[in-house]
């Protein structure tokens, strides 16, 4: 494998990528610094003129095919930075470019890969079914299809990032932290780095939802892992390239998981730090150096300059919501608690004194019955968590922590509402399907049937799939019916019944009880 490192940091070195792309700055993150214990710096490709790397691979690839393949045009599927890195490329060199995107792909993306000149193909749910659609199209037209990751001048076009970082630098960085999607940009970078400085730490970084490199590695090949969360739609790829993962089988040091969370809490970190607002697989990276840091807080941490890489900058305006929702959850200062208190006057006072000067962020409450409520609270915190619920524990009240729960966090912070009676047999089922024009009236449609819908929570998050937590009135005899029922519809589900946030919450009380006033602070 030293050959190869070797061959990429040739062509990495005769890659042409600066007559479009730029050298991006390498900015110090002071607060971060301090925060991990290592000088932090980010690598800022959210400046290029298409907001993301891709403009790298994208170019070098186009400007190395010969006349005659650019003649033919070129073809891609992305779901928007490769896409307009290919579409900035084409329009810079006179080729012509057809581009297929998921139909889930934000408006934003679509009009500014259309506003550089690119004839766009909106189809199919994901990356890899559009991905799959260009692929026959370019066999039928004749186009060139450029792959976002598993093409030789597109990892040499990546590559060029890492030359730039050791130039940067007044001594080799200790480690160097990536975003891993397809893998196009991690193996350039440890390709290009390991081939002239191999002591050098790299590290890719995925969600917990979109891990395909990760599996990978765990299942000694490519492997399709079938579904992707789409948070961070700029690595939702279900299955890494062969090229593009036997190179980071040698090359990349480690690679680590973070949560949507912790992404979120990323973006903000960035903000703070630069004033740049990084779209979520953009802040992949320095998401994964502030978990590695804290993983390895009670061992030496390499010593030196860390690296992250700010990938990315094109997003989504509406999915800003989502970020500031969970970013204080993804930086550890906010806990969501399911908490029983009495039901008796005062109760609700008594309890709020107990959480003394920490701010509540959420206060939810449903009556469940004679003795009891069930409080669901957000505190931001000014100490540990554990101590916040030890303090409630020795009190007496009975304390779930539910910061981790998505169900909880997606669903039921913002629903209102009763519980149902004991009499009715309810089953809570997690829905998910590709948010596009129609697709919940088709939903709807298809549930219609004889169970009844006792629960439906739907909202709306900006993001790319529609989530849905509905409940049925469905008799024990009816379950079988019911399952095959639900396997039948095509939709993707989760049972959520036995949901600890769910029984805390939805479920009825265990024996029915005549209506009662609810408590009085």
């Amino acid at each position: 494998m030293a050959n190869t490192a070797q061959e990429y940091l040739r062509r990495a070195l005769t890659a042409p990528v600066y007559d479009l792309a730029r050298r991006t700055p390498l900015d110090e993150a002071p607060a971060l610094s301090a925060r991990i214990g290592r000088r932090l710096w980010l690598k800022r490709e959210d400046m290029q003129p298409a907001y993301s790397f891709k403009l790298r691979g994208a170019y070098n690839c186009i400007r190395q095919l010969t006349d005659e393949e650019r003649g033919r045009g070129v073809v891609a599927a992305s779901a928007g930075n490769h896409a307009q890195g290919v579409a900035m490329s084409a329009r810079e060199l006179g080729v012509k470019a057809t581009i297929f995107m998921p139909q889930t792909t934000p408006e934003i993306k679509v009009r500014a890969v259309q506003a550089l000149g690119a004839r766009i193909e909106l189809g199919g749910d994901d990356y890899d079914a559009a991905c799959q659609t260009a692929i026959a199209f370019s066999r039928e037209s004749g186009g060139y299809f450029i792959h976002p990751f598993d093409n030789p001048e597109v990892i040499a076009g990546q590559g060029t990032l890492g030359i730039e970082i050791t130039q940067q630098l007044a001594a080799p960085p200790a480690v160097i932290f990536l975003p891993i999607g397809g893998g196009g940009l991690a193996a350039g970078v440890a390709a290009t780095v390991k081939a002239v400085y191999p002591e050098v730490r790299i590290i890719g970084v995925e969600p917990e939802d979109a891990a395909s490199m990760h599996a990978a590695l765990n299942a000694g090949k490519p492997v399709d892992i079938g579904t992707t969360g789409i948070f961070a739609d700029g690595v939702a790829v279900r299955k890494v390239g062969q090229i593009t993962f036997e190179m980071c089988r040698e090359l990349v040091d480690e690679v680590i998981l973070v949560s949507v969370d912790q992404v979120c809490a990323a973006v903000k970190s960035i903000f703070e730090e630069v004033r740049a607002v990084a779209e979520p697989a953009g802040a992949l990276a320095v998401a994964g150096a502030i978990q590695y840091a804290a993983r390895e807080s009670d061992k030496p941490l390499p010593e030196g300059d860390w690296v992250a890489v700010l990938s990315g900058a094109n997003v989504n305006f509406e999915r800003l919501g989502h970020v500031v929702e969970r970013c204080a959850l993804g930086e550890g200062k906010e806990v969501l608690l399911a908490v029983t208190i009495p039901e008796r006057p005062g109760s609700f006072l008594e309890f709020c004194k107990i959480l003394g000067q920490s701010s509540v962020t959420e206060f939810n409450y449903r009556f469940a019955g004679k003795r009891q409520a069930h409080v669901f609270v957000g505190v931001r915190l000014q100490e540990a968590s554990g101590d916040l619920q030890s303090r409630l524990l020795k009190r007496g009240y009975a304390v779930t922590d539910l910061s981790a729960n998505e169900v909880a966090k997606l669903h039921l912070r913002h629903l209102v509402g009763g519980r149902l009676p004991s009499s009715q047999r309810e089953r809570l089922y997690r829905f998910e399907f590709p948010e596009r024009p129609g697709a919940l009236l088709e939903f709807l449609t298809v549930l219609a049937g004889r169970w009844s819908i006792s629960l439906f929570h739907y909202r709306n998050h900006a993001a790319a799939n529609a989530r849905i937590l509905a409940g049925f009135l469905v008799p024990e005899d009816d379950e079988s019916d019911f399952h095959q029922f639900l396997e039948e519809t095509g939709y993707h589900f989760t049972d959520e019944t036995d949901n600890a946030a769910c029984k805390e919450f939805l479920s009825a009380p265990h024996a029915m009880q005549r209506p009662m006033k609810a408590a009085v602070v």
